[in-house]
């Protein structure tokens, strides 16, 4: 029995680049793309309900996990994938939208902590609220418990997060 054809996607690599061409590994890397892509558009559109970017979704709900709900730019941008010029913006943006606010240290007065604040919080709040449920109606529509635990497991290996 001759083997399934392939994904046109696939097919276009495998006669590309014939001499990489893996096809389980293109067929993981596709699928970790289309589960990506479709994530994306669930995140888009909750985020875009909550008037947020996906950068300043980012910056407070980074905010509202930190215990005191501050931290220095530093530590924002050690917590998140930003430059510090993307990241200025992002809490200028968002400070401008009193969902931040500035401060000085005591310490060092060159150091402006950022800091969550009420109108913030009732932001991001149901935003997260909303971002998680709609995510895990994706994920639990398409996969068990036991499915979802193995695909953390094996994706966290990938990662090379793997505790053993």
């Amino acid at each position: 029995m001759p083997a399934p054809p392939l994904d046109p996607i696939l097919e276009r690599h495998r006669q590309n680049w014939p001499e990489a061409f893996e096809p389980r590994i293109m067929s993981l890397l596709l699928a970790l793309q289309h589960v990506h892509v479709a994530e994306t558009v669930n995140y888009n559109w909750v985020l875009a309900r909550h008037r947020l970017s996906l950068a300043e979704f980012d910056v407070l709900s980074t905010l509202r996990r930190a215990t005191t709900r501050e931290l220095t730019p530093s530590e924002l941008q050690r917590a998140m994938v930003i430059t510090s010029g993307g990241l200025s913006k992002v809490i200028q943006q968002l400070e401008s939208r009193e969902l931040v606010a500035r401060s000085t240290a005591n310490t060092d007065r060159r150091v402006k902590p950022v800091s969550l604040t009420a109108k913030g919080v009732q932001l991001i709040e149901p935003a997260m609220t909303e971002l998680l449920t709609t995510a895990t109606q994706a994920i639990r529509a398409q996969l068990s418990n036991k499915e979802i635990e193995r695909l953390v497991q094996l994706l966290e290996k990938l990662a090379g997060r793997a505790s053993n």
